[in-house]
């Protein structure tokens, strides 16, 4: 089907439904590993134009809601020193940690900043050389190249205020984990079209070979999705595994090549616990040795901090794909916005928060 540019015309949503419902015959579950995606998917309905058979579960593709509970915990202890100017992207300051999250020691007088990007940190820590200035480094391989940025000029700067609190993580090795799982039930991936866009797509054909299963890279446009979509159950109906690619506009097989270079200059791949997953062998990013200087969990010694995730919450079944967030006997109950049980809650990505925001709840009920 020819892609079409108004990413929003309902005419084409409306073409793409009919296609879908003409090529499907069969049940299908499929994964939108993107948050941005799974909150897209909600806002817009676009379920709802989907036959009844294909079931869409939402995937680990929430930054923030990876992030394992132990980090929010070190973030924390190191946000609480005096001498400390802890600088965060907004979304990680009310992810709850053990006992407390990064906002509340804010209100209680810790200096605590949200930054957009994470180079604003070089900045501060010109500006206050008798303050320790820590970044949390947290994401995809989508904001890897500007975390790797930043330290690359620290350190070509000379700057000995400066430090990396980093939970970043890559997302083929959460696939396969999903995949290799004995509660998987998923048969086809929307890929994160952003991480592509860093990445390329080659990572994933082992993926698609090894384990048979369609993989779409996938926009975030409501006509994007429901292309991706078309396009994966196409497959699934004919037999097909392949790697394809929605979204050419953006997407380049090879990715960046100069933001890539510089993550594996910066980075070694490290093994790397997710929040509510567990430990994902070669699944995270960590400072390379020469860069081990500007390591905060080290140079404020809380290496090995570690925290048991609540019983309650779901969290790692819902970014599994194995739940939704309404089959949480906590959901909107003893788990909301103002205060949530897991990081899916709160993050502008979690499906917990897509499904909360949308009132999707009522339409599962």
């Amino acid at each position: 089907m020819k892609f079409v540019e108004e990413y929003r015309d309902p005419k084409a949503a409306q073409a793409l439904s009919e296609a879908i419902h003409r090529v499907t015959t069969r049940e299908w579950t499929i994964m939108e590993i993107c948050g941005g995606q799974t909150h897209a998917i909600m806002k817009f309905g676009i379920d709802e134009l989907l036959p009844k058979q294909i079931n869409l579960v939402h995937g680990p593709g929430c930054p923030v809601c990876v992030t394992p509970l132990e980090f929010i915990d070190k973030a924390i202890k190191i946000a609480e020193r005096p001498e400390v100017i802890f600088c965060s992207f907004g979304d990680m300051l009310r992810v709850p940690g053990s006992e407390d999250d990064l906002l509340s020691v804010k209100a209680k007088g810790g200096d605590v900043r949200i930054l957009y990007s994470p180079l604003d940190a070089l900045t501060i820590a010109r500006e206050n050389p008798g303050k320790e200035v820590v970044f949390f480094g947290v994401g995809f391989e989508t904001t890897a190249p500007a975390t790797a940025m930043a330290v690359y000029q620290a350190k070509q700067m000379g700057l000995k205020n400066f430090s990396l609190l980093i939970s970043h993580v890559l997302v083929p090795p959460a696939m396969e984990a999903i995949l290799s799982s004995p509660q998987n039930r998923v048969q086809g991936f929307l890929a994160a079209g952003h991480v592509c866009t860093v990445m390329g797509y080659t990572e994933y054909y082992p993926i698609v070979e090894k384990y048979r299963v369609p993989i779409v890279v996938t926009g975030f446009e409501p006509l994007d999705i429901l292309q991706g979509l078309y396009m994966c159950i196409k497959q699934l109906e004919e037999g097909r595994a392949e790697l394809e690619n929605q979204y050419t506009r953006v997407v380049q097989e090879k990715g960046n090549r100069p933001a890539q270079e510089l993550i594996q200059k910066v980075f070694r791949v490290v093994h790397r616990k997710w929040r509510g997953v567990g430990e994902i062998p070669a699944s995270g990013m960590g400072l390379a040795e020469e860069y081990r200087d500007f390591d905060a969990e080290r140079r404020f010694k809380i290496e090995h901090l570690t925290a048991d995730e609540p019983e309650e919450c779901i969290a790692g079944l819902v970014l599994q794909g194995v739940k939704k967030p309404v089959e949480c006997s906590a959901f909107g109950v003893r788990c909301t916005p103002e205060k949530p049980l897991g990081a899916p809650m709160v993050s502008s990505e979690g499906a917990c928060a897509a499904y909360y925001q949308y009132h999707r709840q009522d339409l599962e009920t």
